[in-house]
């Protein structure tokens, strides 16, 4: 299943809020189940970004409606890449 790691940063309403981060993570957790998905790993960090959250999904599309479904509240901006294991690269490098 397709990874995505996606970089969080919270918004000033995010910050507010904070207290309940928790409550968010698992928000998150769930939509990500939902859509057929897995919460692979939480973690806050230091630097330009609060949280990286590792998840897989079915596919693009689904990994997207996940990230709309944990944006739309406003607490938290994302930005996320499409990661891919050293054998999944292997196999693109190869059709060169």
């Amino acid at each position: 299943m397709p990874v995505y790691i996606s970089l969080m940063k919270w918004t000033s309403q995010g910050l507010g809020g904070l207290p309940a981060w928790r409550d968010r993570i698992e928000e998150g957790e769930r939509a990500i189940e939902e859509r057929g998905g897995k919460l692979l790993d939480t973690y806050v960090t230091l630097g330009r970004y609060d949280l990286v959250e590792i998840f897989e999904a079915p596919d693009d599309e689904t990994a997207y409606q996940i990230l709309i479904a944990v944006a739309r509240h406003g607490t938290v901006h994302t930005e996320t890449l499409r990661g891919f294991t050293r054998d999944e690269a292997e196999k693109i490098v190869k059709h060169l």
